[in-house]
């Protein structure tokens, strides 16, 4: 960015007799500062500036803000930042004195994947006009609204768009449109001390590292899209086709006075809260002058699906999917993620789990085997409401999968041998074995091995869990076939920030997702290439969102997604909670000739509901389904 030195001369209205920079000329109606490249003589030369007014609105550990005279311009914010780490220059300016002072105009930021900060460097020169002034917050939802459906331009309308970081926001350096797109909202009101009336939490709050700060992402008092029934914003598909992902939001970071923010969960209400806007972190802040206060609180909690296995007939079939966060046979989670399975789930004849770690966790020692995870799960599971499950799972390559080091994360199925088992004959598969689509010998589609990896050694599955196939059929049943596909791709771990330099931005590894799920069509098209009519279902962590169309690409003509079959209201499709976002990552795909029939789906929020973070057993809720086989 460089460095831009001006004198900042901030001048009281009545000394209209010297020329001064104010902080809207400091600020500008773009991302970057005008007063870029120029310097004090060349600023007082242009003799464009008028005389104007800095009060200091706000104090932190390093600096203060300052506020002049707004301008009639909605682009161009009338706050600015001073950053300075100096005890005695802190000491010496209160909230609500006018001030004069001298700077050095700097772009901040901490590297080219996020926003700059147009700031005051290195103070000098600070003289006290006055004191005890008062500064009118801007109230955002009255006079100002943000959008609320893209959050740039150079977006071009689709925030998941591929390939990724196509252009840049402080490359283009494109006037605002704050009335249009969310970045510029926040980016016009930036250093500016705003109010924001009755936030309402969107998740549960982030602490960073040594920091330690619960950071609270709300919207307040003014117009959303995509509210769900438990008052959080759900990314959805507008009606123009695009995708929404929630620009109108914003963090509530640390206090300024040194309170702390409370912990809350999805649907907390907290106390109006006023601050200064700031960007730091790759996300727009709210630094509150002091921490807001809990009003209320969602008290119900999860509750467990309607979807019942008791009752269901021979040819139905209920099925159950679960990131159960690297469950191994001592973790202090194992029996919630029972309790979850059994009385939240009501036990489904197929459960799709994912993570199961190896027998010792993360011991990075060459264990790969998780007999003994399974077994102590199913035996928990038992413990809770006495039903019997059985499992199976491929051992992966050691530390080739992915996940945490030595824990060897992978797909296993649990199912219940008194309603459902594997078909046919064949033997499991091996870490690097790959299963294929045959005739058995009871003239029956089925697979060479069963369960059985797809193509395990292709590269897209590199350092990624591979995808497990089965196949299933009834106990007592008429013989009618399921082909089942548990899914675990490769993370977003990575990816660059929503309100980020980059855009569109950077969704981390979404080639290995495109081609892992290509790989994944291509064997559903090899089973309906023999049977057009055969049950498939694709179920798992997908690790991506149905909105980024160039990854699900594949399936569109073979398969769908069982929440649309079903009807789910798209902003109750989630299963996981990020930032601002309630958002699916986990989906169940069927055939086209399951979807003719009757189906239902739930995702059961006993993670997202929950009263706090700390009781969560996974960062993912899990999903139950019921779908007819014959």
């Amino acid at each position: 960015m460089g460095i831009n030195t001006v004198l900042l001369n901030i001048l009281s209205l009545a000394i209209t007799s010297c020329l001064a920079v104010s902080v809207t000329d400091i600020q500008g109606p773009a991302f970057l500062s005008p007063l870029h490249g120029q310097n004090v003589k060349d600023v007082q030369e242009k003799n464009t500036f008028e005389p104007s007014s800095g009060i200091v609105t706000a104090k932190g550990s390093s600096g203060f803000w300052i506020q002049g005279s707004p301008s009639p311009d909605v682009r161009i914010s009338c706050g600015v930042s001073v950053f300075t780490s100096s005890k005695s220059i802190l000491s010496k300016v209160a909230i609500g004195d006018l001030i004069t002072l001298s700077g050095t105009v700097n772009e901040f930021h901490s590297d080219d994947t996020v926003l700059s900060v147009t700031e005051i460097d290195s103070p000098t020169n600070i003289t006290i006009l006055s004191h005890n002034h008062t500064v009118e917050p801007l109230i955002v939802g009255k006079r100002r609204i943000p959008p609320t459906a893209q959050y740039s331009a150079l977006d071009h309308g689709d925030f998941f768009s591929v390939p990724n970081n196509s252009s840049q926001i402080e490359v283009v350096n494109a006037t605002l449109q704050p009335d249009k797109y969310g970045i510029d909202f926040w980016e016009s009101l930036e250093g500016q001390l705003i109010t924001v009336e009755d936030p309402s939490v969107l998740d549960f709050e982030n602490g960073f590292g040594v920091r330690n700060v619960a950071e609270i992402w709300v919207y307040g008092k003014w117009p959303v899209l995509n509210k769900n029934s438990r008052g959080g914003l759900t990314i959805t598909t507008g009606s123009s086709g695009l995708p929404n992902a929630n620009p109108e939001v914003i963090i509530i970071g640390e206090p300024l006075d040194g309170t702390s923010n409370p912990s809350v969960a999805i649907g907390t209400k907290l106390t109006t809260v006023t601050g200064v806007v700031h960007y730091q972190f790759g996300f727009y802040y709210i630094l509150p002058l002091t921490a807001p206060k809990i009003v209320s609180s969602i008290s119900t909690g999860p509750k467990p699906t309607k979807i019942n296995p008791n009752t269901r007939d021979i040819c139905t079939i209920t099925l159950g999917d679960y990131n159960v966060d690297n469950l191994a046979p001592n973790s202090s989670h194992l029996p919630l993620i029972a309790t979850h399975i059994a009385q939240f789930l009501r036990n489904p004849d197929l459960v799709h789990l994912q993570e199961i770690q190896d027998n010792n966790g993360e011991a990075n020692d060459g264990t790969v085997d998780a007999t003994v995870t399974l077994q102590t799960l199913v035996n928990a599971i038992k413990k809770v409401e006495g039903v019997e499950y059985s499992f199976i799972d491929v051992n992966p390559v050691n530390n080739e999968d992915g996940g945490a080091s030595g824990g060897n994360i992978r797909q296993a199925y649990i199912y219940r041998p008194d309603r459902i088992r594997l078909a046919g004959n064949s033997p499991p598969g091996g870490s690097l074995d790959a299963t294929k689509v045959i005739f058995d010998k009871q003239r029956q589609l089925g697979l060479t091995l069963n369960p059985g990896r797809i193509e395990p050694n292709n590269t897209a599955w590199t350092n990624s869990r591979k995808s497990l196939a089965a196949v299933w059929e009834r106990v007592g049943g008429n013989g009618a076939r399921l082909f089942t596909i548990n899914v675990h791709q490769t993370a977003k771990t990575g990816s660059s920030s929503e309100q980020g330099n980059l855009r569109s931005p950077i969704n981390q590894d979404v080639s290995h997702r495109i081609a892992q799920v290509q790989l994944t069509a291509d064997f559903v098209k090899s089973i309906l290439k023999d049977d057009p009519f055969a049950n498939v279902v694709v179920a798992g962590d997908f690790n991506e969102f149905v909105q980024t169309t160039a990854v699900f690409k594949p399936f569109n003509s073979i398969l769908r997604e069982i929440d649309e079959v079903a009807g789910i209201p798209a902003v109750e499709r989630y299963t996981y909670v990020f930032d601002m976002n309630m958002e699916q990552l986990d989906h169940i795909f069927i055939s086209n000739t399951m979807a003719l029939r009757p189906v239902e789906v739930e995702h059961v929020h006993v993670n997202q509901w929950a009263a706090n973070v700390n009781d969560r057993a996974s960062d993912h809720d899990p999903s139950v389904a019921s779908f007819k086989i014959c």
